[in-house]
């Protein structure tokens, strides 16, 4: 007999405000733990260092967290320049300092290099892996490991300010684009060296930014709700974003009940406007309840490719 999940079932997306200082993983650990949910997913790391949007998903959501993975990015950065650090943040050791020398105008040069479609060096200091292993673990213990550069594309790359040493960024990039590298691949060409010293993410996809809620705000709503002698999914159940949301930007197919019934055992079916090599939001009948994900088959048919688990209630 197969284990019961400990947790209650719910589903949905918290756009968590993640803190410095806290790895993603506890952060993902702790909205958990106040939901209760049975099942819990993030979005894409953040550094400990860095700060901001972490959409995390709970219940069924977590079966379309890769299409988060994979979307874009925004940040705003402020680097420190005159100063390179062996992990190209603040949380690093210093390794050299150099004097800043150069004008407005090559400043505004550089940023424009990095500006379309380039190829980038991962950091030593990355999540990657190498044979099974996190890049990171190799550069603490001081080995070096090849790394593929990888193409990237940075939409926006915008000058914010520049304050003495400091220099502010706003960054919107494709999936995989590493801001600590740019940080210090500019420091390079400047001739003066540059680390990370504030960074937050400040979108993913299409979320708005000011649907975020911070963990200090969690666990007040769930202080309230045991205070209230309420039930705390009365207070926090409300701030969860639709499983959808994360598969917003796919076109939607809404099929009839009928047909929802063969999709939901597996089943491809006939419908029409089914666009070729794309993935489809899948919605049944007038109130476009959403049910996965799905794409057209060698038979041109549309064939279930990810679909969530139908529940009459949440517990």
């Amino acid at each position: 007999m197969a284990r019961k999940p400990k947790g209650r079932f719910i589903d949905g997306i918290v756009l968590l405000d993640k803190d410095t200082g806290m790895s993603s993983n506890f952060a993902l650990q702790r909205v958990k733990r106040i939901y209760n949910a049975a099942k819990a997913g993030h979005t894409g790391a953040l550094d400990p260092l860095a700060t901001g949007m972490l959409p995390i998903c709970l219940g069924e959501a977590t079966k379309f967290s890769q299409h988060l993975l994979d979307a874009d990015k925004r940040y705003l950065v402020t680097a420190k320049l005159g100063v390179r650090t062996d992990t190209s943040d603040s949380d690093g050791e210093v390794v050299q300092t150099r004097p800043l020398n150069f004008t407005q105008a090559q400043l505004e040069e550089a940023l424009a290099s990095f500006r379309g479609e380039t190829m980038q060096v991962p950091s030593m200091f990355s999540a990657l892996k190498y044979q099974g292993q996190p890049l990171y673990k190799y550069a603490r213990e001081g080995i070096e490991v090849p790394r593929e550069a990888r193409p990237i594309t940075v939409y926006e790359l915008n000058f914010i300010k520049l304050d003495g040493d400091e220099l502010t960024l706003e960054i919107h990039c494709s999936k995989g684009t590493y801001i600590r590298t740019i940080t210090d691949d500019l420091g390079e060409m400047l001739g003066c060296g540059a680390h990370v010293i504030m960074l937050r993410r400040t979108g993913v996809a299409g979320y708005p930014y000011d649907k975020m809620v911070t963990l200090e705000q969690l666990e007040a709503l769930l202080a309230q709700a045991e205070s209230e002698q309420r039930p705390p999914k009365e207070l926090l159940d409300p701030l969860l974003l639709p499983m959808d949301t994360a598969v917003s930007s796919f076109k939607e197919i809404n099929v009839s009940s009928e047909l929802a019934h063969y999709l939901m055992n597996g089943n491809p079916v006939q419908v029409a406007n089914l666009p070729i090599d794309q993935l489809v939001r899948i919605t049944i009948g007038d109130g476009h309840k959403f049910v996965g994900i799905g794409e057209m088959n060698d038979d041109g048919l549309l064939a279930p490719k990810r679909l969530i688990v139908l529940r009459d209630e949440q517990a």
